[in-house]
């Protein structure tokens, strides 16, 4: 469709040729006037509410750039504009009911999934399920709080290298004070209450537990007023039927001491990961630089805690023990920790910590196949609950883009 005007003017005609119109002859030419057309117009036409012009109006708007149509668009007055100025309600126009496949619509655009998104959320669903059995093995023979913050402390130190390769400015003093309480949260009360508990509570207890995190999350979110969809809010509430179902199993058993600080575990992380969050809203520190600092302040004060508590490092430990510790350094918290903070920055919060479901999926079954910890009848029902709650929690429907809003203006 070639689209072409005249000199402005409200007595001057746009000519429009319609190619690519099914119901129109392409060699026809239609001239249309009206009085109520004035000013320059739109994109070098002017908008006369005739039919062929309406058109004209819906593929100018709806769709800038449509196969087998050339328009001559100078820099001209937003649209509508001439008609506004003459007092004449202007509709919204109406989406254009079909988009060529070579074209993809914004919808399509959204609709791809995102290659850091998949990696990511891969990374905390599988790695972050094997931690739990790595920590078990761990703590068998070294000291909890002390392994937990040599291997935060090891992780932070190479990421903050890697985030001054990559151009990244140290850290001012203000910037360490301000990561303080996220570090505080997620890893000296998140995951160090986590590695005492797990000296009596077995690995799959300990991840049903952490289970519950998400349903935290949502309950935090949106106290602060980041308020979960009511399909959040049901994938939360199956989800946690079915750490329900999982804790009424034999698998949750421990000291009274431990089963608290396991309780409390989720709620602290829960806690941190929105101030984590938050805080990268506002100071626009890079996920890598964020996370190097979260783990350098949180590993070190687990350190200080476990000499404080009494604890040594034996003068033997098998060699299971310290492949344990450095797994947990590299994927657990390198890799891991990475792709949670990542989550944490462009997703939902109740779709970053949807890892907290599928953990102890992964965690039954890995404690079961290499530890002998049991495994029931119980455990596959709440499996198949959670995995429909997280299928909900991911899922959205798919809907047509919204068209804008009806706009008028008279004077």
């Amino acid at each position: 469709m070639l689209v072409q005007k005249t000199s402005g003017g409200c007595h001057h005609a746009t000519s429009v040729l319609v190619a690519s119109d099914p119901d129109h002859d392409s060699s026809r030419t239609t001239d249309q006037h009206s009085p109520r057309c004035t000013g320059t117009g739109y994109n070098s036409v002017s908008l006369c509410l005739s039919a062929p012009d309406a058109i004209l109006e819906r593929v100018l708007t709806s769709n800038p750039v449509v196969p087998g149509i050339s328009v001559n668009r100078p820099a001209v007055d937003p649209p509508g504009e001439d008609l506004r100025a003459a007092g004449t309600a202007v509709a919204a126009p109406a989406p254009l009911a079909r988009q060529s496949p070579a074209d993809p619509t914004p919808l399509a655009r959204h609709s791809r999934i995102d290659p850091r998104l998949v990696a990511s959320l891969a990374a905390v669903y599988v790695i972050w399920s094997s931690t739990y059995l790595a920590i078990r093995i761990a703590v068998a023979e070294l000291p909890p709080l002390v392994m937990a913050g040599a291997r935060y402390s090891a992780a932070g130190l190479v990421m903050l290298a890697i985030a001054r390769r990559r151009g990244s400015a140290w850290p001012s003093a203000a910037q360490w004070l301000r990561v303080v309480p996220a570090g505080v949260l997620l890893f000296v009360c998140g995951n160090g209450f986590v590695v005492i508990a797990e000296q009596s509570v077995s690995s799959g207890g300990a991840a049903v537990v952490c289970a519950t995190m998400p349903l935290w999350t949502g309950v935090l979110a949106a106290i602060g007023g980041e308020r979960p969809t009511w399909r959040e809010w049901l994938s939360l509430a199956i989800g946690f039927v079915g750490v329900l179902v999982l804790m009424g199993g034999p698998s949750l058993e421990g000291r009274p001491l431990h089963l608290v600080l396991v309780v409390f575990s989720p709620i602290c992380w829960a806690l941190g990961s929105i101030l984590s969050r938050r805080q990268a809203r506002v100071w626009r520190t890079s996920a890598v630089l964020s996370s190097a600092m979260q783990m350098l302040t949180g590993g070190t004060l687990l350190v200080i805690a476990g000499f404080a508590r009494g604890e040594q490092l034996p003068a033997h430990a098998s060699a299971a023990s310290w492949l344990a510790v450095a797994y947990l350094g590299v994927f657990g918290s390198l890799v891991g920790f990475t792709a949670y903070n990542w989550l944490l920055r462009h997703t939902r919060p109740v779709v970053a910590t949807s890892y907290a479901y599928v953990n102890p999926i992964l965690a039954v079954l890995l404690g079961a196949a290499l530890s002998g910890e049991a495994l029931g009848l119980t455990t596959l029902i709440a499996n198949a609950l959670i995995v429909g709650a997280i299928a909900l929690a991911l899922g959205r429907p798919r809907t047509a883009e919204p068209s804008a809003p009806g706009a008028s203006s008279t004077k």
